[in-house]
């Protein structure tokens, strides 16, 4: 058995993830991206749009969002800093959310 179940598993989820890094990447007049380690929820597939959106993806594994860049043809950068930060564009809403209560956003929960 060459493809087990898990492999048939992880391309259709790899498959699944291309399709939505495409559909960002046409809403946004292309896009390039970032791989992110963030644990055992996954890795972050960070978008960046030639019109400065932005958004993510979770994958599973580095090696499910390895190939569901390739498959979706994005273009990677090593580091998420320079010129590649610089374009990510960023609104009210973020601002808002990063600094919290200070600026009227919503107050952590209690612990």
């Amino acid at each position: 058995m060459a493809d087990t179940t898990a492999d048939k598993k992880q391309d259709r989820t790899a498959a699944k993830l291309a399709r939505q890094i495409g559909a960002f990447a046409g809403l946004h007049g292309g896009a390039e991206g970032h791989l992110a380690h963030i644990g055992q929820a996954g890795t972050r597939i960070v978008l960046v749009g030639t019109d400065g959106e932005w958004g993510d993806l979770v994958a599973p594994t580095f090696a499910v969002a390895q190939l569901a860049v390739e498959k979706a043809g994005l273009t990677l950068h090593e580091e998420f800093d320079g010129e590649f930060a610089a374009r990510v564009r960023t609104g009210p809403y973020e601002w808002t959310r990063m600094a919290g209560i200070q600026l009227g956003g919503q107050q952590n929960p209690a612990a």
